[in-house]
């Protein structure tokens, strides 16, 4: 695949898009506008999502355990059979895998069995749910201020570099993050719509979206209570928001233990683990996350373009200058923003898709700023254009860097090749890979079991003993007492052909 050419394209095609919706915003035509808007995101997130490869950091392991999940829905496993001894504590090599809710991996998982064990099944509920943001995004902002407001902000949902790469798996956290700033998303545009219209279906979608984003990243996706009690404030009497309150609990509370009872009764000793190791992440700076206080406000003109922190002092600014009459919507949405910037700030393991949730919030003030803009009713003078082009300009800026539509890089692994003809012309149905660089991502391509390391000349002959047949990929020195085992066949699958 010509990745260049690919790029372009999508590129010409985007822009094209992009110059008819504003050109349909212009005419007050806002249907039209959001489809165009829709529609070169979707463009967008197929192009990122086009590596037909596994990326490192953490969309492999996710989509192993999926990919388990289709043969053995009911244990949730990453070495589905391991044959060499492990620590349960090490999530990226152990057998139970329980180190994530359930929701992102079995959605992914019944991909995988509807559209084939391949990358693109693996994210095509990310770009489905991402697609879905853009929309969603524009109908919170559509309720919240304006239809006009709501498309400034789909159209910076649409074109996010981190929300694309997200999408794309090519960096941490991945579909992970993915699901859950589109599960909150669409929880709030439920609660809101159903204080809005009174509608006790709104109200449930909404119960079951959070619980999902609950399911899916735990406890940040409570962030929708504030919001939505604050959206009702004043609609509705004291003893009607205690309801609301009420009935959001115990439905949250009944769709979401299950699952935890289930993990805690069938892999007590994992479970209790990665609910330790979740608390950890608060009071420890795991790996090489353990950044200072400011990291995410830091990170924010990375994500968002340096131009971010304009509306957000001014809309903070607007806010608080007359704070005893401070209106609702803007407490909604500096409730989105700062109350999980603040925690994530205090909590020691940082990472930049921690907080992508509060996107949507970011994208309409920004919105309400760029809207004020082009009607004059913010006067900078001169700096009018200045300001827009920044706040418009920098972000697409970091999304073609994000996107790398120029690279002549390679989207497929010669070495994936290499191990699928290897499967096809192997004989037994029970093969051992040992010694590869890539054994999670050799697991996911075949049916292979895979480990980066040689065992002992004992172990290895227990596992031959158990019918399997064995191979060593020979990527760097092996001892002459392994190679000179008869049924140890070598063979060269990574290294220089990569």
């Amino acid at each position: 695949m010509n990745n260049q050419i690919f790029g372009i394209v999508t590129l010409v095609i985007t822009t094209i898009l992009f110059i008819l919706s504003y050109r349909s915003l212009q005419k007050e035509r806002y249907n039209w506008c959001l489809l165009f808007i829709i529609f070169a995101g979707l463009l967008l997130r197929i192009f990122i999502s086009f590596d037909l490869f596994l990326h490192e950091w953490d969309e492999r392991y996710h989509a192993l355990v999926a990919k388990n999940l289709t043969t053995n829905p009911y244990s949730p496993m990453l070495y589905n059979l391991p044959l060499l001894s492990y620590d349960f504590k090490n999530w990226t090599a152990n057998h139970i895998w329980v180190h994530k809710q359930p929701v992102p991996i079995y959605t992914i998982a019944l991909s995988l069995l509807l559209f084939g064990k391949n990358v693109i099944a693996l994210r095509l509920p990310s770009i489905i749910l991402s697609t879905i943001g853009i929309f969603t995004t524009y109908k919170i902002g559509s309720l919240l201020e304006s239809k006009r407001v709501g498309l400034i902000a789909a159209f910076l949902f649409s074109i996010n570099g981190l929300i694309l790469e997200l999408t794309g798996g090519r960096v941490a956290t991945d579909h992970i993050d993915v699901f859950f700033c589109s599960l909150i998303s669409l929880a709030v545009y439920f609660l809101l719509y159903g204080v809005k219209r009174k509608s006790n279906l709104y109200f449930c979608l909404g119960f079951v979206c959070t619980s999902a984003a609950i399911l899916t990243k735990w406890l940040p996706a409570l962030i929708v209570l504030p919001i939505w009690l604050l959206f009702s404030y004043r609609k509705v009497t004291n003893k009607t928001l205690f309801y609301y309150f009420l009935s959001f609990s115990v439905s949250v509370f009944i769709l979401v233990i299950p699952w935890q009872l289930y993990v805690q009764n069938n892999f007590p000793v994992e479970a209790e683990w990665e609910y330790f190791y979740n608390k950890l992440h608060i009071f420890e700076g795991l790996g090489e996350h353990d950044k200072p206080f400011f990291y995410h406000w830091n990170r924010m003109r990375i994500i968002f373009g340096e131009g971010v922190y304009i509306p957000l002092i001014w809309f903070v600014y607007q806010q608080f200058k007359n704070w005893k009459s401070a209106n609702t919507v803007g407490l909604i949405l500096l409730s989105w923003i700062f109350i999980p910037y603040i925690f994530f700030s205090i909590v020691a393991t940082k990472m930049q898709g921690y907080i992508i949730f509060c996107a949507p919030a970011i994208f309409i003030i920004i919105g309400i700023f760029i809207n004020k803009l082009l009607i004059s009713e913010i006067s900078f003078k001169r700096f009018n254009y200045l300001l827009l082009f920044l706040l418009v300009a920098l972000p697409i800026r970091y999304t073609i860097e994000r996107l790398k539509p120029f690279e002549k890089q390679n989207r497929t692994k010669q070495w994936i090749k290499k191990m699928k003809s290897l499967e096809a012309n192997t004989e037994k149905s029970k093969v051992v890979l040992f010694n590869t660089k890539y054994p999670i991502e050799t697991m996911f391509h075949t049916e292979f079991i895979a480990y980066n390391q040689i065992p002992s000349v004992q172990k290895l002959d227990s596992i031959h003993q158990l019918g399997y047949e064995i191979f060593l990929d020979n990527n760097n020195e092996i001892k002459t007492e392994i190679k000179e085992i008869e049924y140890v066949n070598l063979i060269k699958i990574t290294g220089d052909i990569e």
